[in-house]
């Protein structure tokens, strides 16, 4: 499994290569010390894991996971601080450490990215096909149920490993990952607007310029969604004439 190694401080990354040779399946394939280097090793390597300090300089580890597009490597956060683990977790993290880093931590957090990745080699089956705009789908939170058009799916937002689903004048939570949704998804009428979101097209409003290249899609309802530099591109090229 390549492995990706992103902290500033140099021991730090000795230390935690040291440990890794515990691990022979994870495959150190480079390292960085910062948000920039980190982000041309993930675009040239593709890592499928990261280990990730969170205070580093110029942009955090924090800033740098929010900024990737998908597909994003699985990350497993190292920090001397713990006040973050929260934020961490919301940004579907795999585990926490705190530095040190300890040996029994570490094992554990590997075998849970183990078990994760056998978790998500699907069972030999025919691939269903996706909805279209008027099949009906069934939704449940709780005690409460809907029967619901896929049309009348106005946003679909990521919520670590589970979805929220705007429809109507509700936002129940699924069991299921953005990822897994968009499976299910035509693409001719949604559209994964960044690694939160995806949007149903025929639910957009207006379309304004955003920053560095990006768009801002306003969503009947008044929902804001900011599309990147790339994906404002790939909409551009998928909507234009």
């Amino acid at each position: 499994m390549k492995t990706l190694l992103i902290d500033d401080e140099r021991l730090a990354r000795n230390e935690l290569r040291r440990l890794l040779t515990a691990f022979p399946d994870l495959e150190i394939s480079g390292e960085a010390s910062n948000a920039d280097q980190a982000r041309e090793k993930i675009a040239s390597l593709h890592p499928e894991l990261i280990f990730l300090d969170v205070q580093m300089p110029g942009e955090t580890g924090m800033q740098l996971l929010e900024s990737l597009e998908p597909p994003v490597p699985q990350v497993i956060f190292t920090t001397a601080f713990d006040e973050f683990a929260v934020k961490a977790f919301e940004l579907n993290a795999l585990d926490y450490l705190l530095k040190p880093v300890d040996p029994v931590r570490l094992a554990a957090a590997i075998e849970r990215l183990r078990e994760k990745k056998l978790g998500e080699q699907p069972a030999p089956r025919e691939q269903a096909a996706p909805l279209t705009a008027t099949d009906k789908v069934f939704v449940r939170e709780g005690d409460r149920c809907w029967f619901v058009e896929v049309r009348n799916i106005r946003l679909l937002e990521s919520e670590g490993n589970y979805t929220r689903v705007h429809f109507d004048d509700v936002q129940p939570q699924l069991f299921r990952s953005l990822n897994a949704m968009e499976t299910r998804l035509e693409s001719k009428s949604f559209f994964r607007a960044n690694r939160r979101q995806i949007i149903n097209l025929s639910w957009i409003d207006k379309i304004e310029p955003w920053f560095s290249g990006g768009l801002l899609v306003l969503l009947k309802g008044g929902v804001k969604v900011e599309l990147s530099r790339r994906q404002a591109q790939e909409f551009r090229e998928r909507m234009s004439l």
